[in-house]
């Protein structure tokens, strides 16, 4: 996040040229240099953030720096970063956590490898297309990205630049959702005809009342590129409320409960049925008739529905894959397969053997070292959040919706493709 500063001229240089992602330092070696550490910063320090600094210190990296327009989450970093490297006193090299209200500043810097970015949905595109031409290497939170349009200028950065990404999908990082994929992908419940996916429904307009801004919070930096409108509790809460800010309801800010636990198992779904860069044809929503819940269709015929619980409390327990000789079902620490003796299945040497990864912000540390594309690219996190997002457009435009996934737009739907992006509140641009 970041309140809009006037401080293009100087920013401006500072983004244009690349920093490699290695210290020792990088603007020394290059891209093929050792690495003995890697230097992170964090943009948006909330609460999943503070999971991920935590993770992340603990795994090796150097976390630096924080951005946010709320003071009081921000010192917390900082606190975070000076308890740890106080006790484990690092290696002498560390000096200090430098604090910014403007993530321009912060990407600016040269020592800086990598950042964690874990701001609201709103912020994802600009953040991460400002970090790949300042070369900085990525996690960001999923859902990847606010809509379509924004997730391909956030491929076409992460590419033209030559970054790293990570989405923070961790699911695939997970054995029971990888090895229920692979009996899947190697035909052990035959042919695929469809798949069930247990997440929330889309987001709605935000209608919140007005309450006084806080002292310590940059309200109209935190809104950014979004549409101005009053401050309200519920979006950007006081840190001492321990859950999870309701943003993410509005169409503003994030895609509800589609985007949010859509981004973890739709992407297991695309995952199972071999769709990474890839996707439906077609997406219908329910009519209260025939059609009863958010349908897709995908052009080799399998389907998919989302179900209308949340979180597995009812219904299918996260995702579940039908197949003609049997079912799996999968969900965090659950895996439960028909007929019961697929759990033991052992695969063999022929069989398809998916991306093996035991720890999901590891795998981006190792993949920022061997420069090899880590669990969750971009593109997969595109591909997605692309699933959730036309199922939110269906929702809006109450109508079935034809898709091609080749050319990530509508067919022959203005309205609808419309949709697919929105206009930034200036001076923000991608």
């Amino acid at each position: 996040m970041s309140r809009v500063l006037g401080r293009r001229g100087f920013l401006k240089g500072a983004l244009g040229a690349a920093a490699f992602p290695y210290i020792v330092p990088a603007s020394v070696f290059g891209a093929d240099a050792p690495s003995e550490r890697i230097v992170m910063g964090l943009i948006g320090t909330g609460k999943r953030s503070k999971l991920l600094q935590r993770t992340f210190m603990g795994a090796g990296a150097q976390v630096v720096a924080g951005c946010d327009v709320d003071k009081l989450k921000l010192a917390r970093a900082d606190q975070m970063a000076g308890d740890h490297y106080g006790k484990t006193k690092a290696d002498g090299k560390w000096k200090g956590f430098k604090s910014y209200d403007d993530f321009r500043e912060l990407l600016a810097r040269k020592d800086i490898d990598a950042v964690v970015i874990a701001t609201p949905d709103h912020w994802h595109g600009l953040n991460t297309v400002y970090a790949a031409k300042a070369g900085k290497d990525v996690y960001c939170e999923k859902p990847l990205a606010h809509n379509i349009t924004e997730g391909k200028a956030m491929v076409g950065a992460i590419r033209r630049y030559n970054r790293i990404f990570q989405t923070g999908s961790m699911q695939r990082s997970d054995q029971r959702f990888r090895f229920g994929c692979e009996l899947v992908r190697n035909g052990y419940i035959g042919d695929i005809k469809h798949v069930v996916v247990n997440v929330g429904g889309p987001s709605v307009d935000c209608n919140l009342p007005a309450e006084p801004e806080p002292d310590y919070l940059d309200w109209n930096g935190w809104l950014g590129p979004a549409p101005m409108r009053p401050y309200n509790s519920e979006l950007s809460p006081n840190i001492s409320w321990d859950g999870f800010p309701h943003w993410r309801r509005y169409k503003d800010y994030g895609g509800g409960g589609m985007t949010d636990w859509g981004a973890h198992h739709f992407d297991i779904a695309q995952w199972g049925l071999g769709m990474d860069r890839n996707g439906p044809v077609e997406v219908i929503p329910p009519d209260g008739k025939d059609i009863k819940a958010l349908t897709y269709k995908y052009a080799n015929g399998i389907t998919m529905t989302r179900e209308g619980s949340y979180q597995g409390h009812g219904g299918v327990n996260g995702v579940l894959f039908v197949g003609a000789k049997g079912k799996v079902e999968v969900n965090r620490g659950y895996l439960k397969t028909w007929p019961e003796s697929l759990k033991d299945q052992k695969l063999g040497p022929n069989d398809i053997h998916l991306y093996e990864s035991r720890n999901h912000y590891r795998d981006f540390l190792d993949a920022i070292k061997t420069r090899k594309r880590p669990i969750c690219d971009v593109e997969i996190g595109f591909s997605t959040v692309c699933v959730c997002l036309m199922g939110n457009i269906a929702y809006e435009l109450k109508r079935p919706l034809k898709w091609d996934p080749k050319n990530i737009r509508f067919v022959d739907d203005v309205e609808a493709n419309r949709l697919c992006s929105r206009t930034m509140r200036s001076p923000w641009r991608i």
